[in-house]
């Protein structure tokens, strides 16, 4: 059924990101969190001085199939508590400051801090501040540096759960990318690397040449189109998969060509190949 959990483990990574909520304070954030942390497969949540309950009705049903984590949550009174068993103290924040203050906040992009604690690996957590009000200065000297959204200047602050979002999915495409093929609760349905084969991309060639050549008019014109064709398809990168199927559709057209010119080719063999 559609939403329905499949009996996986949680995918595994270099890092163990767990996420930390200071104050939060809407029900209907705290479910949504819970819904997108286990859509990209983590599961570890704690909650610091929370203002809304795991058992609201709202964050029930905005968590969906993810109301596991909110049976689960840990529940502190400091960061500090919070954070013992973890390697490293990721802080976040949309705020755009200026002056002395750009001291005190070290920022990094989502791409670089997943690259530079996969080298590491470990626990780290990921801190995120009230609604409204984001982290208060003495949490904040808590962490270890700063992550930021490139978020548009005009509008830089975003949603608590829509800023969870943005950065577990950074983290979790990292694990797609290292670990797809070879951990089942990961997704493997979409191929990482396109792949075009010497020997395939020969036949495309020559198919798309005897397409070219198959048509009327002057010579150029048809060089014109062989030429446009190639560097068309070719720039686009096509898979294997892909290409075979462009080589029969080629193939096929060129076939009905030769039989509305009587070409002897056609006459001759009746039947659609590659010479």
């Amino acid at each position: 059924m559609m939403g329905d959990r499949l009996p996986l483990d949680l995918p595994k990574g270099k890092v163990e990101f767990v996420i930390v909520l200071v104050g939060v304070s809407h029900p209907g954030n705290l479910g949504a969190i819970c819904r997108t942390m286990l859509n990209y497969g983590y599961a570890d949540l704690r909650l610091v001085n929370p203002k809304c309950s795991v058992d609201d009705d709202e964050t029930r049903a905005r968590a969906k199939h993810a109301q596991r984590i909110l049976d689960e949550v840990k529940v502190y009174t400091s960061l500090g508590e919070a954070v013992t068993d973890c390697r490293a103290v990721v802080g976040t924040s949309g705020k755009r400051e200026v002056g002395d203050k750009t001291l005190f906040r070290h920022y990094v992009y989502p791409w670089d801090m997943v690259d530079r604690e996969e080298k590491a690996g470990g626990r780290v957590a990921l801190v995120f501040g009230e609604e409204g009000k984001g982290l208060s200065r003495e949490d904040l000297s808590a962490c270890d540096y700063f992550v930021t959204l490139p978020t548009w200047e005009g509008y830089p602050i975003a949603n608590l759960s829509h800023a969870v979002n943005a950065l577990i999915y950074e983290a979790h495409r990292s694990r797609v990318l290292a670990g797809q093929g070879s951990d089942p609760a990961m997704p493997d349905i979409v191929p990482l690397a396109q792949v075009l084969e010497p020997n395939v991309r020969q036949t495309l060639l020559q198919a798309i040449h005897q397409f070219a050549t198959s048509m009327n008019g002057p010579e150029e014109r048809l060089e014109s189109i062989e030429l446009t064709l190639k560097r068309t398809l070719l720039k686009g990168t096509p898979s294997n998969e892909e290409t075979t199927r462009l080589i029969g559709a080629f193939v096929e057209a060129t076939s009905a060509l030769e039989f509305s010119n009587n070409d002897p080719h056609w006459m001759k063999e009746h039947r659609r190949r590659l010479r």
